[in-house]
């Protein structure tokens, strides 16, 4: 069967996530329409196709054991010179994204794997792109503000095109299903609904 890329995030819900993806494209990224806006609990992460079960599996016991919490994004960040990057932080949810990234990537489940950098929960709005861009990117953007009631992760997969599509959304505590939040600006992939 192969091998599959596989990133596990929150979506940054409606109207903010469109709103940051055409920022992010605004600045020149050309990967702002391949990715929906979100927070990274697993980063691109390669896996055997034949796993997906498993790992499905594994994401929605980590789902049922976890409740909504408040998500807060508030003014930019940068890992340069680290790592070429502008990001909006996340000022309000960090805890439970922290939390709940290490269950994800847990040992005794499909996903374990080591991180190249400790783990920040952010929304990244440039990344890799011109100095001058990046420092746009930063300045334009300290002062957004954005919050929400996050009740889901999903599980996506990247294409051959480097497009990321989701595969499942895992809404938090028993069962309960979240809507779904329109595709954000060109980009065919759902997004888990997290509106405030």
């Amino acid at each position: 069967m192969g091998t599959v890329t596989l990133g596990v995030s929150i979506a940054v819900p409606e109207p903010y996530g469109s709103l940051l993806q055409e920022r992010r494209a605004s600045f020149g990224d050309p990967a702002a329409y391949g990715i929906p806006t979100h927070v990274t609990l697993l980063p691109p992460t390669e896996a055997e196709a034949a796993d997906l079960p498993a790992v499905e599996r594994h994401l929605a016991q980590i789902a049922t054991g976890g409740r909504p919490f408040p998500m807060r994004l508030s003014g930019t960040g940068t890992f340069r010179p680290l790592s070429p990057v502008v990001y909006v932080q996340v000022v309000e949810g960090a805890s439970a994204c922290a939390w709940l990234q290490k269950r994800v990537r847990d040992a005794s489940g499909p996903l374990m794997r080591d991180l190249q950098f400790p783990y920040h929960p952010h929304v990244t709005v440039a990344h890799d792109i011109a100095e001058e861009a990046m420092d746009r990117a930063y300045a334009e953007l300290s002062d957004y503000e954005a919050s929400w009631t996050c009740g889901s992760f999903a599980l996506y997969e990247q294409g051959p095109d480097a497009v990321w599509r989701k595969i499942n959304e895992f809404p938090f505590g028993a069962g309960g299903s979240a809507p779904a939040v329109p595709a954000q600006g060109g980009c065919s992939v759902d997004a888990p609904s997290l509106r405030p």
